[in-house]
């Protein structure tokens, strides 16, 4: 879709908390995607793709304007 992704799969990143008592783990990797055109639409979509294809509650997408300097 964007010809490129950078993954940072080596961060300290660990997501805790507690469900009856016991205590859940989730490993976060995060990805960045740059693009020019914001398609919120299309990001969306996707989230849901990627919550069925990992079987995760939520994914959080998150978007942040960047100025090229």
């Amino acid at each position: 879709q964007f010809g490129g992704v950078t993954l940072y799969v080596n961060s300290p990143a660990e997501g805790l908390w507690e469900v009856d008592g016991e205590v859940e783990h989730d490993v976060i990797v995060v990805a960045e995607v740059m693009t020019e055109d914001l398609d919120r639409t299309w990001w969306a979509a996707y989230r849901k793709q990627l919550e069925a294809r990992f079987d995760q509650e939520e994914i959080v997408i998150r978007a942040t304007q960047v100025q090229r300097l």
